[in-house]
């Protein structure tokens, strides 16, 4: 039932996301109806009418002792069982270089700023000391040949479709935090730090897009969701989703852009 009202399931790791939530949900609704329970009858059995004088013995039933210590256990087995394996394998079995697509993202106010390593798997030097926000948001250093192939662009991130992607989140100026929805991904990036997120998409945008119309017909959304100043509101980016030809077929791409415009800068 708690799915009628979650965004899609597009990463592999969601269900389990899901599935904990639901758990959560059911013991807080079991809760509801016995806390409302207790207090009708609390209402009704020790009314005024039927107690006209203070009765200072107390309740003398431990029944209370149980239903909090039923409550404490199943906490536990939420946090042991589900919470705590489930948080141990995002933060702790990030997968290898070797088969996960790596990705940079270095938030803003008001954007998110995406790097590619390119072709040769390996990130260009940057420098802080470097950003400028109209020409080298990221703080590139052109002397390193290792960030000649590297692609970036603003709002905008490609991956491709059951491959595990990597992101290095972090942040240029206040604290913001990248929230994917459908992939039940959302990580504050932090200033000072450099933070792992990864997750598998398993749907591309084109499957995510099929029978949607109206205002439910975009595909996948970056948002911030932590107030980071006035312009909070816009800091939007979009997520595409690839199939593996597509995704190839898209590098190939920004690799072509990048010699062509190498070329231009050579002749002037």
């Amino acid at each position: 039932m708690l799915k009628l009202f979650l965004p899609e399931v597009a990463s592999a790791h969601a269900e389990q996301i899901d599935q904990l939530m639901g758990w959560m949900h059911w013991l807080m609704l079991v809760l509801f109806i016995g806390w409302s329970l207790l207090f009708a009858y609390v209402l009704i059995r020790f009314r005024r009418r039927r107690n006209p004088t203070a009765d200072y013995r107390g309740l003398q039933s431990h029944a209370s002792n149980w239903v909090e210590g039923a409550v404490a256990v199943a906490e536990v087995i939420l946090l042991a069982a589900f919470s705590i394996p489930l948080y141990s394998a995002r933060v702790d079995d990030l997968p290898s270089k070797d088969e996960a697509l790596e990705v940079r993202i270095v938030a803003e106010q008001f954007a998110w700023n995406i790097h590619y390593p390119g072709a040769d798997g390996v990130f260009g030097r940057t420098d802080p000391s470097l950003v400028d926000a109209e020409t080298n948001p990221l703080g590139r250093d052109g002397s390193d040949p290792a960030g000649d192939d590297d692609v970036t662009t603003v709002n905008q991130l490609h991956l491709e479709v059951d491959r595990p992607v990597l992101i290095h989140l972090s942040t240029k100026d206040v604290i913001h935090s990248f929230n994917i929805p459908e992939m039940r991904v959302k990580q504050d990036a932090v200033p000072g730090m450099n933070i792992p997120v990864w997750f598998v998409p398993t749907k591309t945008s084109a499957d995510l897009t099929a029978g949607r119309q109206g205002e439910r017909s975009g595909g996948f959304e970056i948002a911030c969701t932590q107030l980071c100043g006035m312009g909070h509101y816009r800091m939007r980016g979009f997520v595409t989703v690839h199939s593996t030809d597509d995704f190839k077929a898209w590098m190939a791409e920004q690799e072509e852009a990048l010699s062509t415009s190498e070329e231009d800068d050579f002749w002037g």
